[in-house]
């Protein structure tokens, strides 16, 4: 009976392995080909056949992209962006969730059911632009960070991280002396680390991969983001209706030819690889904080 349990272990695995590595190959070869494609002169590329590797190695598309100032002023703005809206929405959060922790605060169920009113339902476009334009936002960099700086679904998990904590080490602060802003400064947020960098994540991402509210809320150009220059590239390349941002950038490369093609391609990865890049340095904290925030049953 062992043997047999062993073998029928083994064989499972087996078959997990096998599909991990199905589901891997899937999901990261069109990422690989992207790749390939961007760093393969345009020419040859021409003639297809690129599944592995350049055939023509160059970074003529790279090249072509760093020399175009709008597209590296979309750079600067997106950068910026989740640089200064990330750490800000963070302690927002962190600090409705510690108020909202608090059973004993007045009208608790109301503010909370109040919040989690808005996961549910909205005004829409219409009200939330006119909302934006009488505040002075339309054209403006803060349209990026103050609109969505807190997200409900978020403070939930960091409420549901601090109702958590033993509420002996808040009892023992205020006997210590501490007060409330002592406490959560030097008490709650060192705590909650783990589900901090789990929410950062999630608007780091959303900051940087963002592209609606750009297109929407503002209208020069060196105020979008990259990935609304990269919508508009896309766009424009393939419904052929103009002269494409990504022909003028061919054009613009006298030295080594590159194509709509492959500067779409490498636009593809300067606005995919960062963020990639990120996710290792809190991986350790992202399940954990996931596990300890989830919302109790």
């Amino acid at each position: 009976m062992l043997g047999k349990s062993n073998l029928s272990d083994k064989l499972f695995d087996l078959i997990n392995y096998t599909l991990l590595c199905l589901i891997f190959l899937v999901t990261f070869y069109p990422f690989w080909n992207i790749l390939v494609v961007s760093l393969n002169d345009a020419t040859d590329a021409v003639r297809g056949g690129l599944y592995l590797w350049p055939r023509d190695f160059t970074f003529a598309s790279y090249k072509s992209i760093f020399r175009n100032s709008e597209l590296l002023g979309s750079i600067n703005v997106t950068v910026l962006r989740t640089v200064i809206g990330t750490p800000l929405s963070v302690l927002s959060i962190c600090m409705m969730a510690y108020s909202l922790s608090k059973r004993e605060l007045i009208a608790w169920r109301f503010f909370t059911l109040f919040f989690i009113f808005t996961m549910y339902f909205g005004g829409g476009l219409i009200p939330t632009y006119m909302i934006i334009k009488s505040l002075g936002l339309i054209d403006s960099f803060w349209v990026y960070i103050f609109p969505g700086l807190i997200g409900v679904f978020l403070m939930i998990l960091v409420r549901t991280f601090i109702e958590q904590l033993p509420p002996e080490l808040e009892e023992s602060a205020k006997i210590d002396g501490a007060n409330e802003l002592e406490i959560f400064a030097r008490l709650i947020l060192p705590l909650c680390v783990p589900v901090l960098a789990t929410i950062a994540l999630f608007i780091g991402i959303g900051h940087w991969n963002s592209w609606y509210d750009s297109y929407i809320y503002t209208y020069k150009p060196e105020l979008k983001t990259l990935q609304a220059v990269l919508v508009k590239i896309l766009n424009q390349f393939q419904t052929g209706a103009m002269v494409s941002e990504a022909e003028q950038l061919a054009n613009s490369s006298k030295r080594t030819p590159v194509s709509g093609e492959s500067i779409r391609m490498a636009v593809t990865m300067v606005a995919t690889l960062p963020i990639i890049m990120v996710y290792p340095f809190i991986q350790r904290f992202f399940v954990k904080g996931m596990m300890m925030g989830a919302i109790k049953s």
